[in-house]
């Protein structure tokens, strides 16, 4: 039996893993998919907001605010790619101020440090290419920028060597009450648990509705981006935002932590909770929306368009984060943005509950440090040709774009929780991050991951299954 079971494996449910592990407690994460970060956690933003937006008062703003502040000492403890770069909210007409005043004050009421209201050559002295028909700006110097799937598997692989468990493709099917535990019947085996942590992210009302009473629908709301490619690496230093509607933040151009920038989302709500397509009228909107922020926004330099899915609730406008009365179960649902800045605040925050009803003691040899992939190509030559003397599969370079080594990949599939498939590979070393989309480097990454996993070409897959690249001989078909 395990003491806590944490049921989803992206950023909220990894954060509360690697907070649990300080405590002398059994814990497993169950995750559905074949990879962690598989699902909102992959695709999103990637800002840490400042926490200005969040009405005050709410469980939003509370946690923004706190998890802003915790990531510049744990992204430095787990080696995650993070730039505390700033944001500004751009104001085009005098008549909108009333609204970007309002953002100031709940910024101010939130406990958001630094915030400014700019002119408009204050704005363009920070940064020239923003749109000349701007008219004011709120500057929040402690926004930020981060990787969010390499921040998830940060957290998951030091929640594991600090002895969390991990079980992947396993898909939660029932949750039965006993008297004093709970029996998780998933696709492949039945767990116990002792405590129940609710962090499936766009299937957290399912989960939820599985035990409570109280029933939770969770609608996804899709917002497709494109991605530029890293030439455009100092075109903006800022993340760039406009005055945002009910429907969420607006339309960003941001820089992001590996060059490039990224630029959306859209919002619109669907019904399919695994719809990731982009379309073409929705990607020329974005871009129309985008091109009021700078000036001459580098269209064509973009690499590729994704979409991801934020996990809304049905007419609520908050996250949940709560014990159920009388349960040892604890949601954490409808967490859309800022989910990702708030998680290292909500898996604090939850940790402490379980704590508390659990009453574990403090481990001693807790280590809060991971040890990183290195990245070859932010090491200097001298760096470089010391590490190819040490492991020759250093100076093997498979994906060219990147500068991503043989050594990188076989890291990223050896260490635990490990890569198991391309988009696994991906996330952690960006095997196919680059401008030619993982067209050069693909059949290499494949060769490597059948050595180290004794697969089968076969059996490779790009994200699990029924997403395999071969499915037979050429000859076969012929």
């Amino acid at each position: 039996m395990f003491d806590v079971v944490i049921i989803g494996a992206g950023i909220i449910g990894s954060s509360i893993a690697q907070s649990l592990s300080r405590f002398s407690l059994n814990v497993l994460v169950m995750e559905a998919h074949e990879e962690i970060s598989s699902e909102t956690s992959k695709a999103n933003s990637g800002i840490s907001h400042a926490g200005f937006d969040a009405e005050p008062g709410t469980l939003k703003a509370r946690f923004n605010v706190l998890g802003n502040s915790m990531y510049k000492k744990l992204t430095k403890e787990l080696d995650i790619p993070y730039e505390q770069n700033g944001s500004l909210v751009l104001c085009f007409q005098e008549e909108d101020m009333p609204r970007l005043q309002l953002l100031y004050d709940q910024g101010i009421k939130n406990g958001v440090p630094d915030l400014r209201i700019l002119e408009k050559d204050e704005v363009l002295k920070l940064e020239p290419n923003v749109s000349e028909n701007i008219y004011r700006a709120l500057y929040a110097p402690t926004g930020g920028i981060i990787s969010p799937y390499e921040a998830t598997i940060a957290f998951a692989e030091n929640a594991f060597i600090n002895g969390v468990n991990f079980k992947l493709n396993c898909r939660v099917q029932s949750i039965t009450k006993k008297e004093d535990h709970y029996i998780i019947n998933t696709s492949g085996e039945s767990v116990l648990a002792r405590f129940i942590v609710n962090a499936a992210g766009l299937y957290s009302d399912e989960i939820n509705n599985l035990i409570s009473e109280k029933k939770y629908s969770i609608i996804p709301r899709r917002g497709e981006y494109i991605l530029t490619d890293k030439m455009e690496e100092g075109f903006l230093s800022k993340t760039l935002f406009q005055l945002p509607t009910k429907l969420g933040k607006g339309v960003l151009v941001t820089p992001t932590m590996h060059g490039g920038l990224l630029i959306g989302p859209s919002s619109e709500d669907i019904l399919d909770k695994g719809d990731f397509d982009t379309t073409s009228d929705v990607i020329k909107k974005v871009i129309e929306t985008a091109s009021m922020s700078v000036k001459s926004l580098p269209v064509s330099s973009t690499i590729t368009s994704f979409a991801g899915l934020r996990a809304n609730l049905s007419n609520f406008d908050d996250f949940i984060v709560e014990k159920l009365d009388g349960e040892n179960f604890i949601n954490a649902v409808g967490i859309n943005s800022p989910g990702l800045t708030s998680a290292p605040a909500i898996a604090e925050y939850i940790s402490n509950i379980i704590a508390d009803v659990l009453d574990p003691k403090e481990k001693l040899y807790f280590n809060p440090y991971r040890v990183s992939i290195k990245r070859f190509n932010e090491l200097s030559l001298k760096e470089q040709n010391e590490l190819i003397k040490e492991n020759s599969a250093y100076g093997q370079i498979v994906c060219r774009c990147e500068t991503v080594t043989e050594a990188q990949v076989v890291d990223a599939i050896r260490r635990q929780p490990g890569a198991t498939t391309l988009d696994g590979i991906k996330r952690r070393v960006r095997c196919g991050m680059g401008r030619c989309q993982g067209g050069f480097c693909t059949s290499k990454v494949m060769e490597i991951m059948c050595r180290e996993l004794g697969k089968s070409p076969f059996d490779v897959t790009k994200f699990g299954e029924g997403s395999n690249l071969i499915v037979n001989h050429i000859k076969d078909d012929l």
